[in-house]
C-alpha cells in the first residue's frame, strides 16, 4: 500500500500560536515522516483563515522537493477555478522537473463560499472551470502544448516550456465525493480522493461508480482510491479515545465553520447537490452527531486497532492509497509526533506489505 501525509497547516482549535508556528510544526513533521519511509507528502489548498492556509501548495512543494530529495510530493489538492490552467501547467512542469518527476497532481474545484467570495467567482461556475480546466493541464503536461475553447478559458495553443520530461500517467488525483465529481475523476484517469467523513458503507456505491466509469472511459484497471483522513496514534486507547473526541472534533467544528455546513446556500448553488444532503444530515444530526460519525470513518487509537480498522477497510472497498493526517483541531504537537512516530514504527510497516 502506497501511504502519505498530509498537511494542512490550521490554527484552529489552537488558544496561541503564530502562523510562522503552525508552519514550522507541519514541517518538523514533514522530516519526520520522509525520514521513516512514507511515500508521499501531500498538501491542501486553503486561503485566508484559520481553517488552513496554504495559498500555494505547489510553491509549499517545491521547498519540500529540495529540501527531501527520496519521497514524492502532491497537491490535494489545486483548487482549479481559482486559478489559470496555463499556470497550473506552468508551475506543475517546473516542479515535476525540479524534482526529477516526484510530483503527484491533484485537482479540486473547491467547497468553501468565503473563498469563491473572496476570489470574486461564483460557486455555480466551479463544475464548468473544472472540467474545462483539468483536462487542459492533463493534455498539457502530455503533450507539451496548452489549448482550450472553452466557456471560461479561451486558451490559444501555447507551448509548455519548461517541457514536460517525466509522464504523468498515474500520477492525476482528483478530489471527488459527489457522483458528478466521479466521473469528472474517471474522465481524467486519475485517483479519486476522498476524504474520512462518514462511513465508509456510504461511499461504497460512489467508489464503485467511480471505477466502473473509469473502466467505460479508458479500458482499463482504474488507479487505487486515495483515502484522506485524520489519525490520532498511541499505545493507551481509552486517552486516544478521549484525544480523538476532543481533536477530530474539533476538526468537525472547523469544518462546519469553514463550509458554512449549518447554513442552506448549497441548495442554490449549482453542482453542489450532494453537499447539501450532507449540510441537511449536519443539521439533523449536530456536532456531536456529526463527530461520532466521523470517528467512526477515521482511524484512532493504538496500533493495532487502527490496522484492524484498515483491514476492514480494504475488506469492503478493496486496494486503496493511504493519506494520513497527525496535525489537527489543536492537537498538540507532542501528541502530533507521538502519533506520527508510534503510526511509521508500528503501522507503515505492515501497510506497505499489502
Amino acid at each position: 500500500m502506497d501511504v502519505g501525509m498530509m498537511m494542512i497547516c490550521s490554527s484552529y482549535g489552537w488558544d496561541e500560536g503564530s502562523d510562522r508556528q503552525m508552519w514550522d510544526e507541519e514541517l518538523r513533521l514533514c522530516e519526520i515522516a520522509a525520514d521513516e519511509g512514507f511515500d508521499c507528502l501531500w498538501s491542501a489548498e486553503h486561503h485566508f483563515n484559520d481553517y488552513s492556509f496554504v495559498p500555494d501548495n505547489i510553491h509549499l512543494m517545491t521547498h519540500l522537493a529540495a529540501k527531501h530529495p527520496n519521497i514524492d510530493v502532491g497537491t490535494a489538492a489545486v483548487i482549479l477555478p481559482w486559478h489559470d490552467p496555463l499556470r497550473v501547467a506552468e508551475n506543475a512542469a517546473v516542479l515535476d522537473l525540479l524534482s526529477q518527476g516526484r510530483l503527484r497532481l491533484g485537482f479540486g474545484r473547491g467547497l468553501a463560499r468565503r473563498e469563491f467570495e473572496t476570489f470574486r467567482l461564483s460557486m455555480d461556475e466551479s463544475r464548468g472551470r473544472f472540467d474545462e480546466a483539468a483536462p487542459m493541464i492533463v493534455d498539457a503536461l502530455k503533450t507539451g502544448f496548452i489549448e482550450g475553447n472553452g466557456q471560461y478559458y479561451k486558451q490559444p495553443r501555447t507551448e509548455i516550456r519548461p517541457r514536460p520530461e517525466y509522464s504523468f500517467d498515474g500520477r492525476i488525483y482528483a478530489v471527488a465525493s459527489s457522483e458528478e465529481s466521479v466521473a469528472s475523476a474517471a474522465k481524467l484517469g486519475a485517483h479519486i480522493v476522498m476524504f474520512a467523513d462518514r462511513p465508509w458503507e456510504m461511499r461504497l456505491p460512489t467508489i464503485e461508480r467511480g471505477r466502473a466509469l473509469h473502466r467505460e472511459y479508458h479500458g482499463t484497471e482504474p488507479p487505487d482510491v486515495m483515502l484522506t483522513e485524520f489519525v490520532i496514534c498511541g499505545t493507551d486507547l481509552e486517552q486516544c479515545e478521549e484525544e480523538a473526541r476532543q481533536y477530530q472534533g474539533k476538526f468537525v467544528e472547523s469544518n462546519f465553520y469553514h463550509y458554512e455546513f449549518l447554513g442552506e446556500h448549497f441548495k442554490s448553488v449549482k453542482g453542489y447537490d450532494s453537499y447539501q444532503q450532507k449540510a441537511e444530515i449536519a443539521r439533523s444530526a449536530g456536532l456531536e452527531g456529526a463527530v461520532d460519525g466521523f470517528m467512526k470513518a477515521a482511524s484512532w487509537g493504538t496500533p493495532d486497532k487502527i490496522l484492524r480498522g484498515l483491514e476492514e477497510r480494504k475488506e469492503l472497498l478493496g486496494s486503496f492509497e493511504l493519506n494520513v493526517a497527525f496535525r489537527f483541531g489543536g492537537t498538540p504537537y507532542e501528541v502530533a509526533e507521538r502519533g506520527l512516530k508510534l503510526f511509521a514504527k508500528e503501522v507503515l510497516p505492515v501497510l506497505k506489505s499489502w
